[in-house]
């Protein structure tokens, strides 16, 4: 499996790089998809965001990927802190980018090199597509077999 210091890994990446704050007790790591938090109150004139709880797993929502940050030391492999400002980006098709794949415990987790990749219900990682997901913004570029945690892997934007 590659291994990249950066999440965002498109030479030209074409999407939006942004900051976000994130809730008080949300933890992000870098590859999981966040949201707005709808109805909160801006911290600094700026929306608040927690880790993607969309209805259903691969429900239609935005996809903002949260990123390293080397002027906080957040690595790839780092968690950013409860309510936290993080770093974040909203990636456009084409653009290469690694993310969280979810490691469910006691299931066989095996991704293939073309699987469509779907937002995993209140986690903000991500799984290979199951049932009828109304969106599949990822396709992998990478395999994983018997992933035995959570792990980074490369996709493109659909």
């Amino acid at each position: 499996m590659a291994t990249y210091a950066n999440i965002v890994v498109s030479p030209q990446p074409r999407g939006r790089f942004l900051e976000c704050q994130m809730a008080s007790g949300e933890t992000a790591y870098p590859g999981m998809c966040i949201q707005i938090v709808p109805g909160a109150a801006l911290v600094d004139n700026r929306p608040t965001y927690r880790l993607a709880d969309i209805a259903a797993d691969g429900e239609l929502s935005e996809i903002i990927i949260v990123c390293e940050d080397d002027l906080q030391g957040v690595n790839v492999d780092t968690a950013y802190a409860a309510a936290a400002r993080v770093k974040a980006y909203i990636p456009l098709p084409g653009d290469e980018l690694q993310v969280l794949f979810n490691n469910v415990s006691g299931t066989a987790d095996d991704v293939a090199i073309g699987d469509k990749v779907i937002v995993d219900d209140d986690t903000g990682k991500f799984n290979v597509t199951t049932g009828t997901p109304e969106d599949e913004p990822f396709i992998a570029l990478e395999a994983i077999t018997d992933p035995t945690a959570d792990t980074l892997f490369l996709v493109r934007r659909l």
